[in-house]
């Protein structure tokens, strides 16, 4: 995605400095954010900005918007980084921000399909044209399956399978409780099982 404008007004998509680069962990970037260093900024906005465009995308299907909310979101990171408590990791707690946004943009429209990232992958150079497409038809076979899903099945696969975030962290993000992600996680498997199985595929092998 591009560098968004706002962002490089207010300084924050520069290089980083050796001092920002020093820090390797995200809480101590929040800790310096919240102190208001720049550089610390523009390293985790290079950290997560991709992942961040992409489960937005993934959300509201449309490219554009996505990377508007992008801006938004590392702006409010920027603005309320002393009010994280270190309750979830920093990625979450990010994630948690662009979900809202998302969803306050989706009260406006209706969610209609799912990203194709969702199911992209880097093709093998190794692989043959035959494997190639049958790769391709099988991503284009679970990507239809997903549409099939509701909205809220979509983004606990999303965030677990294409975000690693756990149990825990999906709850924080989506605000449900644990059991509530743990069964809509349960009924997504299932449902998309029994999709890829109706059309001879099994999800597991994908």
């Amino acid at each position: 995605m591009r560098c968004s404008p706002a962002l490089t007004r207010a300084g924050l998509t520069k290089p980083s400095s050796d001092k920002a680069v020093r820090i390797t962990s995200d809480e101590a970037l929040i800790g310096l954010i919240a102190a208001q260093d720049k550089d610390a900024m523009r390293l985790l906005f290079a950290r997560h900005h991709v992942r961040v465009f992409r489960f937005l995308r993934r959300l509201i299907s449309n490219e554009a918007s996505a990377e508007e909310l992008v801006t938004e979101v590392f702006l409010d990171v920027w603005r309320n980084a002393g009010r994280f408590e270190g309750r979830a990791q920093v990625l979450t707690w990010i994630l948690g921000i662009a979900r809202f946004k998302a969803l306050s943009t989706l009260r406006r429209r209706t969610l209609d399909e799912i990203d194709e990232e969702v199911v992209a992958a880097i093709e093998d150079t190794a692989d043959t044209p035959e494997v190639v497409f049958q790769k391709t038809e099988r991503r284009a076979i679970l990507q239809d399956c997903l549409k099939q899903l509701s909205p809220a099945h979509r983004e606990v696969v999303d965030l677990i399978y294409y975000h690693d975030q756990s149990i825990d962290e999906v709850a924080r993000i989506t605000g449900v409780p644990e059991n509530t992600v743990k069964t809509r996680a349960f009924h997504a498997r299932k449902k998309i099982a029994e999709l890829m199985a109706a059309r001879g595929l099994d999800w597991a092998h994908l």
